[in-house]
């Protein structure tokens, strides 16, 4: 797992980068519950500098498998950095508390969509009530299979 940590740029957002810095250096003791909602720590890769880029999302676990929601908080029109690497290498790395893994990713699309994006509004209903609202964009629902 090394070479998934060596070299990774974290978030230009302050906040996401402490939020992941102490997640990181506690396992997730710190950080793992926050802003109401199971957290954990993505890996991926650039889809045009292949440098490795790491942000802390909100996740939801259905059945077994890692559901995102791509918001990008719903302020612009275009997806999330992290969301477009991800479609561009799906293979990425995640940490889920200390649980450390390399997951393929693949965006959800009609019933799946609709049943998946349910699942998460329910557990943190902002996507609904804010993001959602704020963009004419379909926000993306990806689901991340351990490989």
């Amino acid at each position: 797992m090394a070479s998934w940590e060596e070299g990774v740029i974290d978030s230009p957002d302050w906040s996401v980068t402490e939020h992941v810095r102490r997640y990181l250096a506690t396992d997730g003791r710190d950080g793992y519950m926050e802003g109401g909602m199971t957290n954990l720590v993505l890996t991926v890769k650039g889809r045009k500098s292949g440098k490795l880029y790491r942000t802390g999302l909100f996740y939801g676990d259905y059945n077994g498998t890692y559901i995102l929601v791509a918001s990008g908080s719903g302020i612009t029109e275009t997806h999330p950095n992290w969301f477009r690497n991800l479609m561009a290498n799906p293979e990425a790395h995640v940490q889920v508390r200390g649980d450390k893994f390399v997951v393929r990713a693949r965006v959800t699309e009609g019933e799946e969509r609709e049943r998946l994006w349910n699942f998460m509004a329910e557990r943190a209903p902002v996507y609904r009530t804010h993001y959602e609202p704020r963009t004419r964009r379909t926000i993306p629902v990806v689901v991340l299979e351990r490989v």
